[in-house]
Protein backbone atom coordinates (compact mmCIF):
# COMPACT_ATOMS: atom_id res chain seq x y z
CA UNK A 1 0.00 0.00 0.00
CA UNK A 2 1.56 3.38 -0.96
CA UNK A 3 2.17 5.92 1.77
CA UNK A 4 -0.48 8.39 0.49
CA UNK A 5 -3.15 5.84 1.43
CA UNK A 6 -2.18 5.81 5.10
CA UNK A 7 -3.87 9.09 6.13
CA UNK A 8 -7.07 7.91 4.46
CA UNK A 9 -6.81 4.52 6.16
CA UNK A 10 -6.40 6.16 9.56
CA UNK A 11 -9.29 8.59 9.10
CA UNK A 12 -11.66 5.89 7.87
CA UNK A 13 -10.78 3.40 10.56
CA UNK A 14 -11.02 5.87 13.44
CA UNK A 15 -14.36 7.17 12.14
CA UNK A 16 -15.68 3.61 11.86
CA UNK A 17 -14.47 2.79 15.38
CA UNK A 18 -16.17 5.85 16.79
CA UNK A 19 -19.50 4.65 15.38
CA UNK A 20 -19.29 0.88 15.74
CA UNK A 21 -17.05 0.03 18.71
CA UNK A 22 -18.43 -2.28 21.37
CA UNK A 23 -19.03 -0.97 24.87
CA UNK A 24 -16.71 -3.05 27.04
CA UNK A 25 -16.22 -2.63 30.80
CA UNK A 26 -12.49 -1.91 30.47
CA UNK A 27 -12.65 0.22 27.31
CA UNK A 28 -12.30 4.03 27.48
CA UNK A 29 -14.54 6.32 25.45
CA UNK A 30 -13.06 6.92 21.96
CA UNK A 31 -11.57 10.37 21.55
CA UNK A 32 -13.83 11.09 18.59
CA UNK A 33 -16.88 10.86 20.88
CA UNK A 34 -15.62 13.02 23.71
CA UNK A 35 -16.46 16.59 22.49
CA UNK A 36 -20.19 16.06 21.93
CA UNK A 37 -20.76 12.97 24.01
CA UNK A 38 -24.14 12.82 25.76
CA UNK A 39 -23.13 9.81 27.80
CA UNK A 40 -20.65 9.50 30.61
CA UNK A 41 -17.07 9.69 29.35
CA UNK A 42 -14.96 6.79 30.55
CA UNK A 43 -11.21 7.33 30.60
CA UNK A 44 -8.67 4.54 30.54
CA UNK A 45 -8.00 2.86 33.88
CA UNK A 46 -4.47 1.41 33.50
CA UNK A 47 -5.16 -1.36 36.00
CA UNK A 48 -8.33 -2.38 34.15
CA UNK A 49 -6.45 -2.39 30.87
CA UNK A 50 -3.74 -4.57 32.43
CA UNK A 51 -6.30 -7.09 33.74
CA UNK A 52 -8.33 -7.18 30.53
CA UNK A 53 -5.29 -7.66 28.30
CA UNK A 54 -4.12 -10.56 30.47
CA UNK A 55 -7.55 -12.19 30.20
CA UNK A 56 -7.98 -11.53 26.48
CA UNK A 57 -4.89 -13.47 25.48
CA UNK A 58 -6.23 -16.44 23.47
CA UNK A 59 -9.75 -15.85 24.81
CA UNK A 60 -12.81 -14.25 23.20
CA UNK A 61 -14.25 -10.98 24.49
CA UNK A 62 -17.67 -12.45 25.33
CA UNK A 63 -16.04 -15.06 27.55
CA UNK A 64 -13.82 -12.52 29.32
CA UNK A 65 -16.48 -9.94 30.30
CA UNK A 66 -18.03 -11.78 33.29
CA UNK A 67 -14.62 -12.90 34.51
CA UNK A 68 -13.31 -9.34 34.30
CA UNK A 69 -16.30 -7.97 36.22
CA UNK A 70 -15.91 -10.50 39.02
CA UNK A 71 -12.14 -10.03 39.14
CA UNK A 72 -12.13 -6.25 39.53
CA UNK A 73 -15.00 -6.46 42.00
CA UNK A 74 -12.90 -8.76 44.18
CA UNK A 75 -9.62 -6.92 43.49
CA UNK A 76 -10.60 -3.31 42.69
CA UNK A 77 -7.02 -1.99 42.75
CA UNK A 78 -3.59 -3.30 41.93
CA UNK A 79 -2.82 -3.16 45.68
CA UNK A 80 -5.72 -5.54 46.36
CA UNK A 81 -4.49 -7.95 43.72
CA UNK A 82 -0.91 -7.82 44.97
CA UNK A 83 -2.03 -8.58 48.53
CA UNK A 84 -4.18 -11.54 47.49
CA UNK A 85 -3.24 -15.17 47.95
CA UNK A 86 -2.51 -17.00 44.68
CA UNK A 87 -5.30 -19.49 45.39
CA UNK A 88 -7.79 -16.60 45.56
CA UNK A 89 -6.60 -15.41 42.17
CA UNK A 90 -6.82 -18.88 40.65
CA UNK A 91 -10.34 -19.41 42.00
CA UNK A 92 -11.57 -16.26 40.27
CA UNK A 93 -9.75 -17.33 37.09
CA UNK A 94 -11.26 -20.82 37.32
CA UNK A 95 -12.76 -21.83 33.98
CA UNK A 96 -10.99 -19.15 31.97
CA UNK A 97 -8.06 -21.43 31.18
CA UNK A 98 -4.40 -20.68 30.45
CA UNK A 99 -3.79 -20.26 34.17
CA UNK A 100 -0.22 -19.08 33.70
CA UNK A 101 -1.76 -15.73 32.73
CA UNK A 102 -3.31 -15.45 36.19
CA UNK A 103 -0.01 -16.17 37.92
CA UNK A 104 1.84 -13.68 35.75
CA UNK A 105 -0.82 -11.03 36.39
CA UNK A 106 -0.59 -11.65 40.13
CA UNK A 107 3.22 -11.44 40.00
CA UNK A 108 3.07 -8.28 37.90
CA UNK A 109 0.77 -6.64 40.45
CA UNK A 110 3.29 -7.34 43.19
CA UNK A 111 6.11 -5.86 41.13
CA UNK A 112 3.98 -2.78 40.42
CA UNK A 113 3.30 -2.29 44.14
CA UNK A 114 6.86 -3.04 45.25
CA UNK A 115 8.78 -1.15 42.55
CA UNK A 116 6.35 1.35 40.99
CA UNK A 117 4.48 2.68 44.04
CA UNK A 118 1.31 0.94 42.94
CA UNK A 119 1.11 2.72 39.56
CA UNK A 120 1.05 0.71 36.35
CA UNK A 121 4.19 1.75 34.41
CA UNK A 122 3.51 4.09 31.51
CA UNK A 123 6.46 3.29 29.25
CA UNK A 124 6.83 0.28 27.01
CA UNK A 125 10.24 -0.66 28.39
CA UNK A 126 8.97 -0.70 31.97
CA UNK A 127 5.88 -2.66 30.98
CA UNK A 128 7.98 -5.26 29.16
CA UNK A 129 9.94 -5.81 32.38
CA UNK A 130 6.80 -6.99 34.20
CA UNK A 131 6.10 -10.74 34.51
CA UNK A 132 4.03 -12.08 31.61
CA UNK A 133 4.08 -8.86 29.58
CA UNK A 134 5.21 -9.42 26.00
CA UNK A 135 5.46 -7.11 23.03
CA UNK A 136 1.75 -7.22 22.17
CA UNK A 137 0.43 -6.84 25.72
CA UNK A 138 2.94 -4.11 26.53
CA UNK A 139 2.01 -2.19 23.38
CA UNK A 140 -1.70 -2.53 24.12
CA UNK A 141 -1.35 -1.20 27.67
CA UNK A 142 1.04 1.59 26.66
CA UNK A 143 -1.18 2.82 23.83
CA UNK A 144 -4.66 2.31 25.32
CA UNK A 145 -3.92 3.37 28.90
CA UNK A 146 -1.28 6.05 28.29
CA UNK A 147 -1.47 7.09 24.63
CA UNK A 148 2.07 5.93 23.88
CA UNK A 149 2.82 5.34 20.21
CA UNK A 150 3.35 1.58 20.46
CA UNK A 151 2.19 -0.88 17.78
CA UNK A 152 0.32 -4.08 18.57
CA UNK A 153 0.00 -7.35 16.72
CA UNK A 154 -2.50 -10.00 17.79
CA UNK A 155 -4.37 -12.47 15.62
CA UNK A 156 -6.99 -9.93 14.58
CA UNK A 157 -4.48 -7.25 13.66
CA UNK A 158 -2.27 -9.72 11.81
CA UNK A 159 -5.25 -10.84 9.71
CA UNK A 160 -6.25 -7.26 8.86
CA UNK A 161 -2.71 -6.35 7.84
CA UNK A 162 -2.19 -9.54 5.84
CA UNK A 163 -5.28 -8.72 3.78
CA UNK A 164 -4.64 -5.00 3.50
CA UNK A 165 -1.15 -5.60 2.14
CA UNK A 166 -1.92 -8.94 0.40
CA UNK A 167 0.83 -10.80 2.23
CA UNK A 168 1.27 -14.29 0.77
CA UNK A 169 3.81 -15.66 3.24
CA UNK A 170 2.42 -17.62 6.23
CA UNK A 171 1.78 -15.16 9.04
CA UNK A 172 3.12 -17.52 11.70
CA UNK A 173 6.62 -17.58 10.23
CA UNK A 174 9.18 -15.41 12.08
CA UNK A 175 10.14 -13.34 9.03
CA UNK A 176 6.50 -12.61 8.25
CA UNK A 177 5.79 -11.71 11.87
CA UNK A 178 8.66 -9.21 11.75
CA UNK A 179 7.20 -7.68 8.61
CA UNK A 180 3.74 -7.47 10.19
CA UNK A 181 5.18 -5.71 13.23
CA UNK A 182 6.82 -3.19 10.91
CA UNK A 183 3.51 -2.61 9.11
CA UNK A 184 1.66 -2.26 12.43
CA UNK A 185 4.05 0.54 13.33
CA UNK A 186 3.87 2.09 9.85
CA UNK A 187 0.08 2.46 9.85
CA UNK A 188 -0.08 3.76 13.43
CA UNK A 189 -0.94 7.48 13.63
CA UNK A 190 0.82 9.91 15.93
CA UNK A 191 -2.38 10.76 17.79
CA UNK A 192 -5.32 8.64 19.01
CA UNK A 193 -3.01 5.63 19.02
CA UNK A 194 -5.03 3.78 21.65
CA UNK A 195 -8.22 4.20 19.65
CA UNK A 196 -6.45 3.17 16.45
CA UNK A 197 -4.99 -0.01 17.96
CA UNK A 198 -8.37 -0.94 19.39
CA UNK A 199 -9.99 -0.15 16.04
CA UNK A 200 -7.63 -2.55 14.27
CA UNK A 201 -8.51 -5.31 16.74
CA UNK A 202 -12.22 -4.45 16.53
CA UNK A 203 -12.19 -4.54 12.74
CA UNK A 204 -10.59 -7.99 12.80
CA UNK A 205 -13.08 -9.25 15.38
CA UNK A 206 -16.26 -7.86 13.83
CA UNK A 207 -15.65 -7.38 10.09
CA UNK A 208 -12.35 -8.83 8.83
CA UNK A 209 -13.13 -12.23 10.33
CA UNK A 210 -11.21 -15.43 9.58
CA UNK A 211 -13.99 -16.86 7.43
CA UNK A 212 -16.40 -14.94 5.22
CA UNK A 213 -15.14 -11.43 6.01
CA UNK A 214 -17.82 -8.75 5.67
CA UNK A 215 -15.97 -6.76 3.00
CA UNK A 216 -19.09 -4.90 1.84
CA UNK A 217 -19.32 -3.05 5.17
CA UNK A 218 -15.58 -2.68 5.75
CA UNK A 219 -14.41 0.94 5.92
CA UNK A 220 -11.13 -0.08 4.27
CA UNK A 221 -12.48 -2.14 1.38
CA UNK A 222 -11.22 0.19 -1.37
CA UNK A 223 -7.76 0.25 0.24
CA UNK A 224 -7.47 -3.50 0.82
CA UNK A 225 -5.22 -5.18 -1.73
CA UNK A 226 -6.64 -8.64 -0.99
CA UNK A 227 -10.22 -7.46 -1.49
CA UNK A 228 -9.36 -5.60 -4.69
CA UNK A 229 -7.78 -8.79 -6.05
CA UNK A 230 -10.61 -11.03 -4.81
CA UNK A 231 -8.22 -12.90 -2.51
CA UNK A 232 -9.66 -12.08 0.90
CA UNK A 233 -10.88 -15.65 1.44
CA UNK A 234 -7.42 -17.19 0.89
CA UNK A 235 -5.50 -14.77 3.08
CA UNK A 236 -3.89 -14.85 5.53
CA UNK A 237 -1.96 -18.06 5.04
CA UNK A 238 -0.60 -20.19 7.85
CA UNK A 239 1.99 -22.96 7.97
CA UNK A 240 0.74 -26.52 8.10
CA UNK A 241 0.06 -27.34 11.73
CA UNK A 242 0.94 -30.61 13.37
CA UNK A 243 -1.98 -32.49 14.90
CA UNK A 244 -2.26 -32.13 18.69
CA UNK A 245 -0.70 -34.96 20.63
CA UNK A 246 -3.26 -37.53 21.82
CA UNK A 247 -2.90 -38.47 25.50
CA UNK A 248 -5.09 -40.18 28.09
CA UNK A 249 -5.71 -39.23 31.71
CA UNK A 250 -7.74 -41.19 34.25
CA UNK A 251 -9.41 -39.24 37.05
CA UNK A 252 -9.90 -41.48 40.07
CA UNK A 253 -12.72 -40.21 42.27
CA UNK A 254 -11.82 -41.70 45.66
CA UNK A 255 -14.87 -41.60 47.94
CA UNK A 256 -14.97 -42.13 51.69
CA UNK A 257 -18.15 -41.57 53.70
CA UNK A 258 -19.57 -39.06 51.23
CA UNK A 259 -16.36 -37.09 50.76
CA UNK A 260 -13.87 -37.19 47.90
CA UNK A 261 -10.11 -36.83 47.89
CA UNK A 262 -8.61 -33.71 46.31
CA UNK A 263 -4.92 -32.87 45.93
CA UNK A 264 -2.96 -29.88 44.69
CA UNK A 265 -1.04 -30.20 41.44
CA UNK A 266 2.70 -29.39 41.28
CA UNK A 267 3.85 -25.79 41.01
CA UNK A 268 5.00 -26.30 37.42
CA UNK A 269 3.44 -27.83 34.33
CA UNK A 270 -0.12 -28.03 33.11
CA UNK A 271 -2.73 -26.61 35.54
CA UNK A 272 0.03 -25.88 38.06
CA UNK A 273 -1.09 -25.29 41.67
CA UNK A 274 -4.70 -26.06 40.77
CA UNK A 275 -6.60 -28.77 42.67
CA UNK A 276 -7.80 -32.08 41.30
CA UNK A 277 -9.09 -35.49 42.16
CA UNK A 278 -6.20 -37.94 41.87
CA UNK A 279 -5.38 -38.22 38.18
CA UNK A 280 -3.25 -40.90 36.56
CA UNK A 281 -1.74 -39.32 33.47
CA UNK A 282 -0.04 -42.29 31.80
CA UNK A 283 -2.19 -45.34 32.50
CA UNK A 284 -1.27 -48.73 31.13
CA UNK A 285 -4.89 -49.72 30.98
CA UNK A 286 -8.30 -48.07 30.98
CA UNK A 287 -9.74 -50.73 33.30
CA UNK A 288 -10.63 -49.22 36.68
CA UNK A 289 -9.29 -52.22 38.59
CA UNK A 290 -5.82 -51.66 37.12
CA UNK A 291 -5.55 -48.36 39.02
CA UNK A 292 -6.30 -49.77 42.46
CA UNK A 293 -2.65 -50.76 43.16
CA UNK A 294 -1.55 -47.25 42.11
CA UNK A 295 -4.06 -45.72 44.55
CA UNK A 296 -2.84 -47.97 47.37
CA UNK A 297 0.83 -47.19 46.71
CA UNK A 298 0.39 -43.45 46.15
CA UNK A 299 -2.23 -42.62 48.78
CA UNK A 300 -2.15 -45.51 51.25
CA UNK A 301 -5.77 -46.42 50.56
CA UNK A 302 -7.19 -49.81 49.66
CA UNK A 303 -10.17 -49.21 47.40
CA UNK A 304 -12.79 -51.09 45.45
CA UNK A 305 -14.50 -50.05 42.24
CA UNK A 306 -17.83 -48.26 42.59
CA UNK A 307 -19.92 -46.94 39.72
CA UNK A 308 -19.57 -46.77 35.98
CA UNK A 309 -16.72 -45.32 34.00
CA UNK A 310 -17.32 -42.02 32.18
CA UNK A 311 -15.44 -40.61 29.19
CA UNK A 312 -14.91 -37.09 27.87
CA UNK A 313 -12.33 -35.17 25.86
CA UNK A 314 -10.55 -31.92 26.60
CA UNK A 315 -8.64 -29.93 23.99
CA UNK A 316 -5.61 -27.80 24.79
CA UNK A 317 -3.36 -25.99 22.35
CA UNK A 318 -1.01 -28.92 21.91
CA UNK A 319 -2.91 -31.89 23.31
CA UNK A 320 -6.12 -33.79 22.85
CA UNK A 321 -6.70 -35.33 26.27
CA UNK A 322 -9.08 -38.28 26.52
CA UNK A 323 -10.30 -38.39 30.12
CA UNK A 324 -11.74 -41.39 31.89
CA UNK A 325 -13.54 -40.83 35.19
CA UNK A 326 -13.77 -43.79 37.55
CA UNK A 327 -15.22 -43.83 41.05
CA UNK A 328 -13.75 -46.00 43.78
CA UNK A 329 -14.62 -46.40 47.45
CA UNK A 330 -12.17 -46.69 50.32
CA UNK A 331 -12.29 -50.14 51.92
CA UNK A 332 -9.29 -49.84 54.23
CA UNK A 333 -6.20 -47.82 54.95
CA UNK A 334 -5.34 -44.30 56.06
CA UNK A 335 -4.45 -41.41 53.78
CA UNK A 336 -0.71 -40.84 53.69
CA UNK A 337 0.47 -37.49 55.13
CA UNK A 338 0.24 -34.42 52.89
CA UNK A 339 -1.51 -36.33 50.11
CA UNK A 340 -4.68 -34.25 49.95
CA UNK A 341 -7.91 -33.22 51.64
CA UNK A 342 -11.37 -34.79 51.87
CA UNK A 343 -14.24 -32.67 50.61
CA UNK A 344 -17.91 -33.01 49.83
CA UNK A 345 -18.66 -32.14 46.22
CA UNK A 346 -20.77 -29.15 47.26
CA UNK A 347 -17.93 -27.67 49.36
CA UNK A 348 -15.29 -26.90 46.76
CA UNK A 349 -15.61 -23.14 46.42
CA UNK A 350 -12.19 -22.50 47.91
CA UNK A 351 -10.40 -25.00 45.65
CA UNK A 352 -9.53 -23.75 42.14
CA UNK A 353 -10.22 -26.58 39.68
CA UNK A 354 -9.34 -26.87 36.01
CA UNK A 355 -12.16 -27.24 33.48
CA UNK A 356 -11.74 -31.04 33.15
CA UNK A 357 -11.86 -31.47 36.92
CA UNK A 358 -14.94 -29.27 37.17
CA UNK A 359 -16.58 -31.37 34.48
CA UNK A 360 -15.71 -34.54 36.38
CA UNK A 361 -17.26 -33.16 39.57
CA UNK A 362 -20.40 -32.26 37.65
CA UNK A 363 -20.60 -35.79 36.31
CA UNK A 364 -20.27 -37.20 39.79
CA UNK A 365 -23.19 -35.19 41.12
CA UNK A 366 -25.30 -36.34 38.20
CA UNK A 367 -25.65 -33.03 36.39
CA UNK A 368 -25.04 -32.49 32.71
CA UNK A 369 -21.64 -30.86 32.33
CA UNK A 370 -21.30 -27.61 30.42
CA UNK A 371 -19.29 -27.57 27.21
Amino acid sequence: MPDPSLPQLRRRLLAWYGRHHRQLPWRPTPQSQIPNSKSEIRTANPYHVLVSEAMLQQTQVATVIPYFDRFVEQFPTVHDLAAADEQQVLRLWQGLGYYRRARHLHAAARVIVDHHAGRVPDTLDELLALPGIGRYTGGAIASIAFGRRAPILDGNVARVLARLFAIDEPTDQPATRDRLWQLAEQVLPRKAVGDFNQAMMELGALVCTPRQPACLVCPLQTLCLAQLAGRQAELPRRSIRHAPKAVRHVIVAIERRGKYLFEQRPATGLWSNMWQMPTHESPDSDAPDSLLPWVRETYGLTCQSAGDQHEFTHQTTHRTIAFSLVRVQVAAGRLLPNRGVWRKLDALDDLPLSNPQRKAVTMLVGEKPTA
